[in-house]
């Protein structure tokens, strides 16, 4: 008789670092997707605290920002039940396997990092090995549950090409051990810009408060920053080469509508900056209103929360010392 089991499903991990509450930026760029990619792959989804200590925040704060960023990711619709949703630092095998690695990764390819580069500059009073090692890390976190796929930014790209050599360099000298990732290609993510520098995108470490909307911000607060978005002098809202601005907000209020820049040039047709200003605004503030609202009742259930993370620390554990076993086992460590 012939076998039907079903196929396993390709298997995504993705991590966000704890360092501030996420912007519109990254929520319509990838955090509003994972939830949808859940029900298609095998989903793992972390808090990256360990990445976050590079840059030596202060412990209160960081924790705090790893507890309010796990409740998040569970208030944009992760389900515990169907991902696992973990924080990276409750996972030993995560710095375990990072040494490791180490020995197969070369200097000369993590030092030509841009990322590395580009910290070591805004951070030059304090160049640490963790810094420039930090992608090693982020290898070891792909490689322990054998990803077959993970989301990335253009910013990311240089690090998973990384994993890949580490991973690839080592299944040639000790046989096939790791899955080499590939960059998650799904439903792409809108690219968000900033309000005040259209050319650049929305980060959540600008220094202009108004240049980005966190998750977290509060209506009124949004609907002010929306008002002083920069856009042009044409007063015309339709997406074209130059509109930076009004392309950015089109994209937003897109988004939000799941309208298509011709249908949304349609219904602002003879309307000035102002009524789209405002318009955007509320659409964002009704998009986020579900998450701020169960956000808001997860944050004050620490038992909950808890609970979560050590259940998806367990899954995390159980799944990836599996590979760190036979990793072991192939560099020739002594086994018990």
């Amino acid at each position: 008789m012939e076998n039907t089991a079903p196929e396993r499903k390709k298997r995504v991990l993705s991590l966000i670092q704890p360092t501030s509450v996420p912007t519109i930026g990254n929520y319509f760029g990838a955090l509003k997707n994972w939830k949808n990619m859940s029900e298609d792959y095998d989903c793992i989804y972390g808090v990256a605290d360990l990445h976050a200590i590079t840059v030596h925040p202060e412990p209160a704060l960081l924790r705090k920002q790893s507890q309010e960023m796990f409740a998040l990711m569970l208030a944009i619709g992760l389900d515990p039940e169907k991902s696992i949703v973990f924080f990276q630092s409750h996972v030993h095998t995560h710095s375990e396997l990072a040494w490791i690695l180490n020995c197969y990764a070369q200097f000369g390819e993590a030092s030509r990092m841009t990322q590395f580069k580009d910290k070591s500059q805004k951070h030059a009073g304090d160049v640490n090995v963790g810094l420039f090692d930090y992608p090693v890390l982020m290898a070891a976190d792909i490689l322990l549950y054998q990803a077959d796929f993970v989301p990335v930014g253009a910013d990311q790209k240089q690090h998973l090409e990384l994993a890949r050599d580490i991973a690839d360099r080592f299944n040639t000298r000790h046989g096939n051990t790791f899955t080499l990732p590939e960059p998650f290609i799904g439903k792409v993510g809108a690219k968000i810009a900033s309000l005040q520098d259209p050319t650049q995108k929305m980060s959540k470490s600008d220094t202009n408060p108004k240049a980005s909307v966190s998750l977290l911000d509060a209506p009124d607060t949004i609907i002010k920053k929306f008002k002083s978005a920069v856009t042009d002098s044409e007063a015309c809202v339709r997406y074209a080469e130059g509109k930076d601005g009004i392309n950015n907000l089109m994209s937003i209020y897109s988004c939000c509508t799941g309208k298509n820049f011709e249908e949304i040039e349609k219904e602002f047709d003879g309307k000035g900056y102002g009524d789209f200003k405002l318009a955007v605004a509320e659409a964002v503030v009704n998009e986020l209103k579900p998450v701020q609202e169960t956000y808001a009742k997860l944050i004050n259930d620490k038992a909950y929360l808890n609970e979560c993370a050590k259940k998806g620390a367990e899954s995390a554990l159980r799944l990836s010392y599996r590979t760190l076993a036979k990793v072991q086992k192939k560099v020739g460590l002594y086994q018990l």
